[in-house]
């Protein structure tokens, strides 16, 4: 083993920007790779160097064994890290590493086997006397057998990828009337996640939680765990808000959990960071979900609470260093919570967004950690996961942490793109949260499966006045008589209205004469003296009937985006004639956002009904259906399986009927 001079980074985004901080905290070279969409993404940029391995989609580039380790030896890196997802949990890539004595940072490919399919990892844990979810775990089982298992799991249950991870291959089933359907999308979504299809039952447990424990085990054999994560605020499988402790664990349940996590780890000789996860059900009964043989998206929150850097230790415990503490020194202090950042649509079922980061900006605070792989200007791809960044927020307890994070997403200024920072806030403002009454179901029990987004009269209008205010000062930025406002005018003309449309909604802004402390603005019956008070790149300034209100605004085109804490929102300026080449789809279903076509699910001359599929497109590593918005007939198909498409591109004329 020895001391480590040089690590390649086979990963991208904030996870990426994170190795490479700690690396540099302890003086070794890093190597970022990137792939034609990321030439210029912020970790390129927070490495020593970095080298283009290959295309935007992942398999020509992040998931290239070969593209990989040609980097390494180009650069002569004598380690690799490789983050979480894509080759992360990847026998053959630490195997392909250990032949090119490269060093691998993390456990072994035996150990990545023996707990990468969920079908050995549970005939493991089962042997090792650690409590599993009773289940159908067969052999490469057939549809058929799957389907005959079921009767005796019992439902509801799920059918789960042995490979899988993320929610990804996971559909649950209710009834026997939706298993083969479930089956049948279950591995596909599997096949094109993790190259393996191989499926498993296990039965639902109703309202449970999802906790895991964070383990470390050396070379020396010494294995301890860091204690748990509450991860049981979850969509689509996947989690967004976690926290430490866990208001679910007393100190006699977290010491039977803790030793039953250490416990699974020495059964596999495991070495590295990993995560032992649970479904503890609501009687206090917990059993073994799966192992993470790789660090977690939510790692930061148990370096929060126990000073330990999870990175660093990966790298020291690669280099045959021993653990630098026992299960009795271990402390922590405090609490810790982290929220997700992801590109997408709560309001239309988390479907995935892209575009261009007009703005990112979190001013510093206390208590606040970002861990972030976009800056401004970053154009969010279609290829790969929708997460943007993590926040993290600490606290003397859990009230401090949580009233720390709020602070910060409500100041958390991202314009151009839709994310879920709103509905982050809406989770962490509601009375059961706060009172740590979650399960892995709250999202869908208190918001359902399209949460609407909080709207603010008062917020839109203040964004519509600051807008109309930016555009008068844009008309003449300079003016020759510079005593005359913007605008003025010597008849007796009505006001100049501008109309911004705020999703459906529309503002009207009429713009009025100067006074001394402003132009009176007009919107509905009140009106309003306001200015522009100071502006910094997007930073504004605006005050408003003797009121200073802090913005952050980027004009793009007609459109212009503005941050009034906590709302984020996108106005476009309303054109005054209608466009003669606007396209009605009425007609016909688009797609909601850019991707691949996975397949039709339709021909023509079909007839549909309102909330039939017409398609499954697969974007930023998920599948989704498209429904028909109407019943009607298929008149033609406009895509075809495999056209790489737009966001908003008709798929079908279909005819209502």
């Amino acid at each position: 083993m020895g001391r480590i001079q040089s690590i390649l980074i086979a990963n991208r985004g904030e996870i990426a920007v994170r190795i490479a901080r700690s690396a540099r905290d302890l003086g070794i070279r890093t190597i970022a790779v990137y792939s034609d969409a990321d030439a210029n993404a912020l970790h390129v940029h927070a490495a020593d160097t970095a080298v283009h391995i290959g295309g935007a989609p992942s398999v020509e580039s992040y998931l290239s064994i070969e593209a990989l380790l040609d980097a390494a030896q180009k650069t002569g890196a004598d380690a690799i890290h490789p983050g979480y997802g894509f080759l992360s949990e990847n026998p053959a890539f630490a195997r392909a590493c250990d032949e090119a004595g490269i060093l691998f940072i993390g456990p072994s490919a035996e150990a990545m086997e023996a707990m990468g399919l969920k079908s050995v990892a549970k005939k493991l844990m089962d042997r090792a006397g650690v409590p599993t979810v009773p289940g159908f775990n067969g052999e490469n089982p057939t549809d058929a057998e799957l389907i005959a298992a079921a009767v005796e799991v019992g439902y509801p249950l799920l059918v789960k990828a042995s490979a899988g991870g993320g929610g990804r291959g996971m559909r649950r089933v209710d009834s026997e009337s939706d298993l083969a359907e479930a089956i049948r999308s279950a591995r596909r979504e599997s096949k094109a996640a993790f190259g393996d299809d191989t499926l498993l039952l296990e039965r639902y447990i109703e309202n449970p939680r999802h906790i895991e424990f964070q383990i470390l085990g050396d070379t020396h054999g010494n294995v301890i765990h860091l204690f748990e994560r509450e991860c049981s605020i979850q969509r689509r499988h996947q989690k967004i808000i976690e926290e430490t402790p866990s208001t679910a664990l007393d100190d006699s349940l977290r010491t039977q959990m803790g030793e039953a996590a250490v416990q699974a780890a020495k059964a596999i000789d495991y070495v590295g960071a990993g995560t032992i996860e649970f479904i503890l059900a609501p009687d206090g009964a917990f059993h073994f979900l799966e192992m993470n043989t790789r660090l977690q998206v939510e790692h930061p929150i148990t370096e929060c609470i126990t000073g330990i850097d999870l990175v660093t230790e990966q790298i020291r415990i690669a280099e045959g260093c021993a653990l630098s503490w026992d299960a009795e020194s271990l402390t922590t202090s405090g609490a810790a919570v982290e929220c997700r950042i992801y590109a997408e649509d709560p309001e239309k079922s988390f479907l995935p967004a892209n575009g261009t980061l007009l703005d990112w900006h979190l001013p510093a605070l206390e208590g606040i950690r970002i861990d972030s792989g976009v800056a401004t200007g970053d154009e969010i791809s279609i290829h790969y996961d929708p997460m943007l960044a993590k926040v993290i927020a600490t606290g003397r307890d859990r009230d401090e942490a949580h009233r720390r994070m709020q602070h910060a997403l409500e100041q958390l200024s991202i314009l151009g793109v839709t994310t879920n920072r709103g509905f982050l806030l809406q989770i962490l403002k509601h009375p059961a949260y706060q009172a740590g009454d979650i399960d892995t179901h709250f999202i869908a029990s208190h918001f359902g499966d399209e949460p609407a987004a909080e709207k603010s009269e008062e917020a839109a209008l203040n964004a519509a006045i600051a807008a109309t205010l930016l555009a008068t000062e844009a008309r003449d930025p300079g003016r020759i008589l510079k005593d005359i406002r913007p605008g003025w005018r010597n008849n007796r003309f009505s006001d100049p209205t501008t109309t911004w449309m705020n999703g459906e909604e529309a503002i009207p802004v009429s713009r009025g004469e100067w006074t001394t402390r402003g132009w009176a603005m007009h919107s509905g019956e009140t009106p309003r003296i306001a200015r522009i008070v100071a502006q910094d790149g997007a930073a504004v300034r605006v005050e408003i009937d003797g009121q200073i209100h802090p913005l952050r605004v980027v004009v793009d085109g007609e459109n212009t985006h503005v941050h009034t804490a906590p709302h984020s929102i996108a106005l476009s300026c309303a054109p005054r004639f209608p466009s003669t080449e606007s396209m009605d789809l009425a007609s016909g279903c688009v797609a909601p956002m850019p991707g691949k076509v996975l397949s039709m699910a339709v021909s023509e001359g079909d007839s549909v009904e309102q909330g039939d599929p017409i398609a499954i497109l697969e974007a930023m590593k998920m599948e989704h259906t498209v429904t028909a918005p109407h019943a009607g007939v298929i008149q033609s198909l406009l895509v075809a399986p495999g056209d790489q498409i737009d966001g908003g591109a008709p798929l079908v004329i279909l005819e209502e009927t």
